[in-house]
């Protein structure tokens, strides 16, 4: 399985910034630690390729600089050619995933990514560019794939997707997420599951398969994009449905079994995880990777 990351591209952050930006190299050294995959370091996602989602006028105010306090309070990163560029890297780790899911194994991972509170002309909640919708995009464009099935597990609604996408049928947008979490203005994606805090595995678990099953059928897509986030976890800062490891783990298995069972290869994305010890996080998303491995080919 390959395995695309953008750490190594460094976002430099305050240092009582609330972003957990060392997770992502604690996991792909714990993923080269169990050799999980062929590790590999993600091109950076091109102008053509992002405006294929993101407005002209963002892209130029965004690499340039050009962007007002009030837009990168709303993104929550201070601006800097740093930010750009692991941004860019990030799209194009999951672009790559996508490519290496449709022609390899069936499987493949960006180590970062989920970056669906961007919208087509604005950022918010972490999210610079929307990297599903951009590689959805990107492999509909080289015709790798007709159709597309965005699963987003974040415990936020994908907010930017669903708007993106409002009249796309082409790409298919299933969010299950916390009913009061944040965006506190949710947009309509084409199956939405709102849950109320407290939910706990077994609920979650329940409405989660009814909608999968739900996305698939109906989307007819030839590749699955999965935001495998960690932020539904019981001990998760912003998370509050209080699903267990277990639970989460189980729920990725529902994704690549009903996927393999229609025969629609996935590439897993990490999305949110925001837990009160980090090291929760990281073990989250090696546990989703570990599963993909042991599944792939």
């Amino acid at each position: 399985m390959k395995l695309f990351y953008s750490d190594t591209f460094v976002l430099p952050l305050p240092r009582d910034h609330r972003f957990p930006i060392v997770k992502y190299a604690m996991l792909r050294e714990r993923a080269a630690a169990e050799r999980l995959g062929e590790l590999i370091v993600a091109d950076a996602a091109d102008d053509r390729d992002i405006l294929r989602v993101h407005t002209a006028d963002y892209l130029h105010r965004m690499t340039t600089g050009a962007m007002s306090d009030r837009e990168m309070r709303q993104i929550g990163f201070p601006w800097s050619l740093q930010l750009v560029e692991r941004s860019r890297r990030s799209v194009g780790a999951t672009i790559a995933a996508c490519r290496a899911a449709v022609t390899g194994d069936g499987l493949a991972a960006s180590l970062a990514g989920g970056t669906h509170h961007a919208f087509a002309d604005h950022g918010e909640g972490y999210c610079v560019f929307n990297d599903s919708v951009i590689a959805a995009r990107v492999l509909q464009a080289e015709r790798r794939v007709r159709r597309v099935v965005i699963i987003d597990g974040d415990v936020h609604q994908g907010n930017g997707s669903a708007a993106i996408l409002a009249n796309d049928d082409t790409i298919f947008s299933f969010s299950i997420h916390g009913a009061k979490n944040y965006p506190f203005r949710k947009e309509r994606s084409d199956l939405d599951i709102a849950l109320e805090d407290g939910t706990g595995d077994t609920a979650y678990l329940t409405a989660f398969e009814a909608g999968l099953h739900q996305a698939i059928e109906q989307s007819r897509a030839d590749l699955a994009i999965y935001l495998a986030g960690a932020d539904p976890y019981e001990d998760d800062r912003l998370g509050r449905l209080k699903l267990t490891k277990a639970g989460l783990l189980e729920r990725d298995r529902m994704v690549f079994d009903a996927c393999r069972s229609s025969g629609i290869p996935v590439a897993i994305t990490m999305a949110g995880g925001y837990a009160r010890d980090i090291a929760d996080t990281v073990d989250i998303h090696i546990a989703t990777l570990r599963l993909a491995a042991s599944m792939a080919g």
